[in-house]
């Protein structure tokens, strides 16, 4: 195999329920969760509003 172009260097951690707190290698700081019908088709109503890690991958590939 060759070796890797690209390394990711981020740190994940759980905040409650699905809610993650990311810190990426610059220091950028992320949150994410669920919100809208995701959070009603599944049933977590309880949880606060927030991006979906899907929202950031549709983003990153729009900029």
């Amino acid at each position: 195999m060759s070796e890797p172009v690209y390394v990711s260097r981020s740190r994940v951690r759980k905040v409650a329920g699905v809610t993650r707190h990311a810190v990426l290698e610059d220091g950028t700081e992320v949150t994410f969760g669920v919100h809208g019908p995701i959070k009603s088709a599944y049933g977590l109503d309880a949880e606060p509003d927030h991006p979906l890690p899907v929202d950031f991958l549709v983003a990153a590939a729009c900029a």
